[in-house]
């Protein structure tokens, strides 16, 4: 007789692996893997530009952003990732069915990707954060403004870079299956920054 299979409780793991977010406070710095983003990417059907920031805006109160842009309201958040093309993102807890909701707001204008476990997220903080991501990046990080994201190499790592206060508080995302490396990559710039 075969053996009864009992049904096991499945628990989601953050991107390095644990059933908690990887937190590090390494001088004054401090990175924290953010699994908590729900995330889609938004690109506009041609012609469709007008229709899509509108049913944005209704949907989430953001004002899409231009090149070099983010834009921010209440929980979400919108970065420009090409012409016409945006990464959203929202809490996860209250947005896991992001994609869903996007797809039914610009109700055939855009095409929406769900992105959320297709990337990591990791939030570095610190007065020294500008120091740590000049030793990681081509960025002119001091230049970076509140609201500023930008796409760059992390690494030899695709990532994007933005910057919530000038300075001293960024987040980095990359793909989720390079997740450890850039850890590693942030830990190591973190630790030679004495």
């Amino acid at each position: 007789m075969p053996e009864k299979l009992t049904p096991q409780k499945l628990a989601p793991l953050a991107a390095l692996g644990g059933i908690v977010a990887d937190v590090r406070a390494i001088g004054t710095i401090r990175i924290a893997e953010n699994p908590d983003v729900a995330m889609a990417s938004l690109a506009a059907r041609t012609g469709r530009g007008a229709d899509v920031a509108a049913a944005i805006a209704r949907l989430t109160g953001l004002t899409l952003p231009g090149p070099g842009g983010m834009a921010r309201s209440g929980g979400w958040a919108a970065f420009w990732t090409g012409p016409d093309q945006w990464m959203v993102t929202a809490p996860f807890a209250t947005h896991e069915e992001i994609a869903g909701e996007l797809t039914a707001a610009t109700d055939g204008a855009a095409s929406v990707t769900e992105q959320t476990d297709g990337w990591v997220r990791f939030e570095v903080t610190g007065a020294r954060a500008a120091d740590l991501f000049e030793r990681l990046c081509n960025v002119d990080i001091r230049a970076m403004k509140e609201g500023s994201a930008t796409r760059t190499q992390i690494e030899h790592l695709g990532s994007f870079l933005l910057c919530h206060r000038a300075g001293t508080d960024f987040s980095v995302m990359t793909l989720r299956s390079a997740a450890r490396s850039m850890m590693h990559a942030l830990d190591v710039a973190a630790r030679s920054l004495g």
